[in-house]
């Protein structure tokens, strides 16, 4: 039986004790590790849930949610129904997820914080650390098997033509923030929660938005914080709509692009993680741009500083990939 098979109940057949408060903690730790992985371009959470043993619980839990529940709302006041109510959540394991998420969030929040300051003190490095993060990602997942028929080859030709492309494009300025982007990153971002290997924040690097974003959420939670000394800031109530726009786009791409992934995946796993692996690969175009547009002239130090950046990001994947079982493109 696999860690996971031991480790993750089906929804549905919840025991109390799977809900205790230390339970509880331990998945908030676990959405924490998760967000912490989201929040930088490289590693996913995705990756993280599997090296938890968490992530088929959360495949099934995500492709449980049933909106009809909504309905018995209006009747919480009697009794019956928020039994009733409570019961369907539990049958979809909605009280994870929730706490799941929660601390996804949180991890999100405070490190937007941290990146945002990297970024305006020394994007060289910054944009170094990322490279290797992105590139030892991709150098874990690959193997040789992923091109071992035409099809794969032509996905994984495909994948890193696209990423180069949209690079480029990112590079030009052409992928300028706006909320239909927004809300196209949002919905695209939210597959690094579901898929191993690409995350949310890789996704918002290559179309662009991940400063954008990144700075949008500092906006937003000072703005949080200083409500209560009264007045929204116009900076509060743009830095509001970014996030709201961001978070309907990941909730229609949770219902959307993460069963789509979820699809590939069953039917056409060995091109599918071809594809994905080969767009990270062909992504790299920006952050090698953005580091030679930060550095300058390459100068000994600079150099070092930055050569030694891409290596600190690379082992941190390379450690990470060391506690992860390898993934299986067999019988695709």
């Amino acid at each position: 039986m696999s860690r996971e098979q031991e480790s993750e109940p089906n929804p549905g057949t919840q025991s109390t004790g799977e809900y205790s408060v230390g339970a509880l903690v331990v998945i908030f730790l676990k959405g924490v590790a998760m967000g912490s992985a989201d929040a930088v371009p490289g590693i996913s959470g995705g990756t993280i849930a599997l090296i938890t043993g968490i992530y088929e619980r959360l495949i099934r839990a995500l492709t449980a949610l049933d909106p009809s529940v909504l309905r018995e709302l209006p009747a919480l006041h009697r009794g019956e129904h928020r039994m009733q109510v409570w019961r369907d959540l539990v049958r979809m394991d909605v009280p994870f997820l929730l706490v799941l998420g929660t601390g996804m969030v949180t991890a999100v929040v405070v490190l937007a914080r941290v990146v945002q300051i990297a970024f305006d003190t020394a994007p060289g490095l910054t944009f170094g650390f990322f490279s290797g993060l992105i590139g030892a990602s991709a150098f874990a997942l690959f193997e040789r098997r992923m091109l071992a028929t035409p099809g794969r080859i032509l996905a994984a030709i495909a994948g890193f033509s696209l990423g180069f492309l949209v690079a480029g494009q990112t590079v030009d300025g052409t992928l300028a923030p706006s909320l239909p982007l927004v809300f196209v990153a949002g919905a695209l971002a939210i597959s690094g929660m579901v898929l191993p290997g690409i995350s949310g924040a890789f996704i918002l690097l290559l179309l662009g938005q991940y400063d954008f974003m990144t700075a949008t959420l500092n906006d937003f939670v000072d703005g949080l914080v200083s409500l209560t000394g009264g007045g929204i800031s116009a900076e509060f109530a743009e830095a509001t709509t970014v996030v709201v726009t961001f978070v309907g786009g990941a909730l229609v791409g949770l219902m959307t692009v993460a069963y789509a992934v979820r699809t590939a995946l069953e039917r056409y796993r060995g091109a599918t993680f071809a594809f994905l692996i080969s767009l990270m690969m062909g992504a790299l175009r920006y952050p090698i741009v953005q580091i030679g547009d930060s550095v300058g002239g390459w100068r000994s130090a600079a150099t070092a500083a930055v050569v030694l950046a891409v290596l600190a990001g690379g082992g941190v994947v390379l450690v990470l990939d060391r506690y992860t079982d390898d993934l299986d493109y067999e019988g695709v």
